[in-house]
């Protein structure tokens, strides 16, 4: 008889994985012990054994039982299994043996009483795995039956990657399938949320073409383990695994759709207050309707932060009925966001905080015309956490709002309705000059100046009498509109000329003595070289 290493294979390599099996003796979930005690024949699991023989434990039974396989030739394989009761060791057993060759033995001993089974009908169980086996063997070493699988696998293969090209070359008149819908506005989707979600159908389609390459490719692997006994437990263990993971979703998507109908529920409801709020609000926003302690310059800021609050109000109450709200992803989530916020909030809800000063204090708003520290400008935007202010030089400066509150804040257009600015300047003369001709020649600067108000009379005011001049201040009302660094500028020449036309000096500099003759510039030098009039 010859006994080539290939047969050593055939009942051989012995894989100690816990499968599942159609019979009631090999575990389902079997414990270290319980896989020791096992007989794994080509990666299926046969029978497990429990009777002690003497010293012999289960477990050198098993080890034996392999060993006489591995033993067995080809020949042998061909010879039906034979089972013969007999009494061994004062215990019913059944003998199981192939060419009169003694294979393993089968005692009542080794049932378990959880199984249910007399011993003729282990045996009977037992001898039926070994018969698959046995014709599995057969076929895993013939040559005839393993070129066939090998080419049904090809074939398989090549059909998986056909299916793939196509897919793939079926995506560019897709995409012009959607192209020229959207053209001609016959998509489902608004042109308001294109620009949000882009092209979502191709984006679709290009998701389910990889899933079907995926599938296809599983499917392909599970069937092609199927082809060949000694990993057809595999590919049928990879079969059931895809099944019992579709089922599972199933499942876990049933028990989810109730929870998931209340999240719904509330979150429409929500959205419904929301927008009854907002309705409200706009109504107070544009001074047809009034609340207590409500501005209409708030309303902006008082609605988002009223959004806010009643969002994460309806989240907390949906919570507990999302899926997997108390796994301990969830739970790792809460705690990682709780420790962001720990972290993170100190500076920016120091911010936040000012800047909702800023807004209930009415201190500035868009559009106003603010000195603030060294910076004056308008002002851009009121964030949460910053103010925006465009100067004069056109720069945007970003001030923190907690470095706003913290600071002094000039308001230049607060108190004025025609939404102009209030705008000053001055300028200091000596006691020699009659007041009533510096008010009057500041009020002529004031008239030659465009951007000015005419409506409004410009205010001249002595704000000090100092040791060599006295301190004139000059208020001005600004068109609505009208730049500041501008309209000053301009004033200030005119200032300049007027005192020259009527030989006043501006008493600026500080003089030691007074000076022979006044300092100022004649009218014949008001455009030297290079300027021009």
């Amino acid at each position: 008889m010859i006994k080539p290493a290939i047969c050593c294979l055939l009942w051989g390599i012995l894989l100690s994985f816990p499968f599942l099996s159609h019979s009631a003796e090999p575990r389902q979930s079997p414990s270290p012990q319980e896989i020791a005690r096992t007989l794994f024949l080509l990666n299926q699991p046969v029978v497990m054994l429990q009777a002690k023989f003497g010293l012999t434990t289960p477990e050198e039974r098993v080890r034996r039982i392999v060993n006489t396989v591995r033993a067995l030739s080809q020949d042998d394989l061909r010879h039906p299994l034979v089972l013969t009761p007999i009494t061994r060791y004062q215990r019913q057993a059944v003998l199981f043996s192939v060419n009169n060759k003694p294979l393993m033995l089968l005692a009542d001993s080794d049932l378990d009483e959880g199984d249910d089974l007399t011993l003729p009908q282990a045996a009977t169980k037992v001898a039926q795995r070994l018969q698959t086996l046995q014709q599995a063997m057969i076929e895993q070493y013939s040559p005839k039956y393993l070129l066939l699988s090998l080419g049904k696998s090809l074939a398989g293969l090549i059909t998986v990657i056909a299916l793939c090209v196509a897919a793939g070359y079926s995506i560019r008149p897709v995409k012009h399938f959607f192209a020229e819908r959207q053209q001609k506005n016959k998509s489902l989707i608004p042109r308001s949320l294109r620009g949000f979600i882009g092209a979502f159908e191709l984006r679709l389609y290009l998701l389910l073409v990889t899933l079907v390459c995926l599938l296809a490719f599983y499917l392909w692997i599970s069937w092609v383990l199927r082809l060949f006994p000694y990993t057809r437990i595999w590919g049928m263990e990879l079969g059931g695994y895809s099944v019992g993971m579709v089922q599972k979703a199933g499942v876990i998507l049933l028990s989810a759709l109730p929870g998931l109908f209340i999240v719904c529920v509330i979150f429409v409801l929500t959205g419904i207050i929301q927008r009854l709020l907002k309705l409200v609000l706009q109504r107070v926003e544009t001074g047809s309707l009034q609340l207590p302690g409500l501005h209409p310059d708030t309303v902006g800021v008082t609605r988002k932060l009223i959004s806010v609050m009643i969002w994460l109000f309806a989240l907390s109450i949906a919570y507990p009925f999302l899926p997997g709200a108390n796994s301990l992803a969830f739970k790792g989530i809460s705690v990682f966001f709780g420790l962001m916020l720990t972290l993170g909030s100190a500076g920016v809800m120091n911010h936040a905080m000012s800047g909702l000063v800023l807004t209930y204090s009415r201190a500035l708003r868009r559009g106003d015309i603010i000195r603030l520290a060294d910076h004056e400008g308008m002002v851009s935007e009121v964030g949460i956490l910053a103010t925006k202010i465009i100067t004069r030089e056109n720069y945007e400066v970003t001030v923190p709002n907690a470095v706003v509150v913290s600071g002094k804040i000039v308001n230049l257009s607060t108190h004025v309705q025609s939404g102009g600015v209030n705008m000053t300047t001055g300028v200091t003369i000596g006691y020699d000059t009659p007041w009533r001709q510096v008010h009057a020649m500041l009020e002529l600067a004031a008239s030659r100046t465009s951007g000015i108000d005419g409506m409004q009379p410009p205010v001249v005011r002595q704000l000090a009498l100092m040791d060599w001049y006295i301190s004139y201040e000059l208020q001005v009302r600004l068109l609505k509109g009208q730049s500041l660094a501008a309209v000053r500028s301009e004033l200030n020449g005119h200032i300049q000329d007027v005192f020259s036309e009527f030989a006043v000096q501006i008493m600026s500099p500080n003089f030691v003595n007074q000076p022979d003759a006044p300092v100022l510039v004649k009218e014949a030098d008001w455009y030297s070289a290079p300027a021009k009039k």
